[in-house]
């Protein structure tokens, strides 16, 4: 299995890209924000998730492991394929994601192409209660050496909704009550809050329900 490629961009199509690594070229399907993001001659590290049948070996590649962590997590929803996946994809962030599953916000998903209600109905009610993915960095994998290493998270952001998410489950508070208090105290801050603001936010919105 091919999990990352470091090359350089050779083409551009619309729904693909072409990336040659020391002279082999690999097609590396992706969504349209992925595409967008690149250029022709650009070195680029991307992420792949790699799908084998039993005609065909796809690549599909993102910059960030957070994306294709999602990409496999919202795969496991019946009726969501790797098109719809690109598509969520496309229109939400990872974090975006997060939020919406959190805070059961359906409207959001159901703008991506191949999203009706009942499809994001369910995304929603599959995911919540799990964990967002954590991809492989998050699972304790290092990066080799030469390697580019993963970027640390920084004192707010998605760093800090981890944390707070996590910290509310430690005290007792179920997974699902913990991530949609998150996402909701941090609507209440402008910017990124450090973990620790969040969390007393957090506790704030878990005690008023």
């Amino acid at each position: 299995m091919i999990g990352s490629l470091r090359g350089v961009v050779a083409a551009i199509g619309e729904d693909a890209a072409l990336i040659d690594v020391a002279g082999v070229g690999y097609v590396i399907q992706a969504g349209a924000r992925t595409l967008q993001r690149l250029a022709a001659g650009d070195t680029v590290h991307v992420h792949v998730e790699t799908h084998v049948r039993e005609d065909a070996i796809r690549l599909f590649g993102f910059l960030s492991e957070d994306e294709r962590a999602w990409f496999v997590h919202l795969q496991s929803v019946p009726s969501v394929g790797a098109k719809v996946a690109l598509n969520i994809l496309d229109t939400l962030t990872p974090q975006d994601l997060a939020d919406a599953v959190a805070i059961q916000d359906k409207a959001s998903l159901a703008r991506a192409n191949g999203v009706g209600p009942k499809l994001a109905a369910r995304i929603v009610a599959e995911l919540a209660g799990k964990p967002a993915p954590k991809g492989f960095y998050g699972q304790g994998f290092a990066p080799s050496a030469g390697s580019a290493k993963p970027v640390a998270a920084p004192a707010g952001g998605a760093g800090a909704r981890t944390d707070a998410v996590s910290a509310l489950v430690n005290l007792g508070i179920d997974q699902t009550t913990a991530a949609r208090a998150v996402a909701t105290a941090i609507k209440t801050f402008d910017g990124d809050p450090p973990a620790a603001d969040l969390i007393r936010a957090a506790l704030k919105e878990v005690q008023q329900r």
